[in-house]
């Protein structure tokens, strides 16, 4: 009785390890190749599966999730012969567990050479400038290099950086002084258009001065001789009006007139700056003397003339 349960005790230990060994569950984000006598059958997704123990076994678990690698510092020469340092990191993903499992061995470092050998390649055919200016395109270049010599093991390769591109100290040096010396061409560049502008602006405004002066000059000018012109008839038509009342033998015209000059010219002695003796008739009564002298000295003058014009008339002959 005792062996009938220690033999049963040993069935029922071997079943569970036997149905232990028959359930496989994999993980979200895996998927497992799946072996018949070490001969791939079918690839298990995420989940719980059924197999045949002993008879079918797990051949590789792929992990489907994207992944990064380091690409390690090396270094590479550029198209100039200028030796860099550069490092990066590579982003993948499988795409088909299948290829990934049988069409390559070790997977990461076949990605990481193969990125190794092209990062160099590329560099190789730029120049140092470029080389600093255009990671991106350093970038662009190697990530379609790189994913095409991947896409047989079924990978897809979804970004490649490179982080750092390090020249050597003594290079280094001698771009920040060519940097330094470039920028103190600008700033020299710079200020010499300032002046240059500043002088063009000045002269512009020196010449748009001389514009309005001359402008002004010319309206002033224009306006002066419209004064005299307007002044001068004005003058003509007072001197005609005057003539002709002289010549009708209005006295009271020329007793106005011969007053109006004789002010002006006392008003020009007073306002004068020299110190000056003059005898003259200053007084109210002198005045009006010497006004009342000057019409009779004209109306004598106008006597004689009708007695000339009357001795030459025909009706007197």
């Amino acid at each position: 009785m005792d062996g009938f349960l220690s033999f049963g005790f040993i069935v029922f230990i071997m079943f569970l390890f036997v149905a232990f060994k028959g359930v496989i569950t994999v993980p979200q984000g895996y998927e497992y190749t799946l072996e018949m006598f070490r001969r791939y059958t079918r690839t298990l997704g995420p989940g719980l599966h059924l197999i045949i123990p002993f008879v079918e076994g797990i051949g590789a678990r792929i992990n489907m999730m994207e992944q990064v690698l380091d690409v390690p510092s090396q270094e590479a020469i550029t198209k100039d012969n200028a030796m860099v340092k550069v490092d990066g990191v590579v982003f993948f993903q499988v795409m088909s567990a299948v290829k990934a499992a049988y069409q390559v061995s070790e997977l990461n470092l076949s990605i990481l050479n193969l990125t190794m050998t092209n990062l160099r390649t590329v560099i190789g055919s730029m120049d140092l400038d470029e080389l600093l200016s255009q990671r991106e395109k350093i970038n662009h270049q190697l990530l379609r290099v790189v994913d095409e010599a991947t896409a047989p093991w079924g990978i897809k390769v979804t970004r490649i950086e490179v982080r750092d591109i390090s020249p050597p100290r003594d290079l280094v040096d001698s771009m920040a002084r060519q940097m330094k010396a470039e920028r103190e061409r600008r700033a020299v560049i710079l200020e010499a258009e300032g002046i240059r502008q500043s002088e063009i602006l000045r002269a512009e405004g020196e010449k748009q001065a001389a514009i309005l002066e001359a402008e002004g000059r010319k309206e002033a000018a224009f306006r002066d001789a419209e004064a005299r012109e307007r002044e001068a008839e004005a003058e003509a038509r007072a001197t005609q009006m005057l003539s002709d009342s002289i010549a009708n033998g209005n006295v009271n015209a020329i007793n106005y007139f011969v007053a109006q000059q004789y002010v002006d010219a006392l008003k020009q002695f007073a306002i004068s700056p020299n110190q000056k003796l003059v005898f003259m008739p200053l007084e109210a009564s002198g005045v009006i003397g010497a006004l009342g002298g000057i019409t009779d000295l004209i109306r004598d003058a106008g006597s004689a003339r009708d007695t000339a014009a009357a001795t030459k008339s025909p009706w007197k002959e």
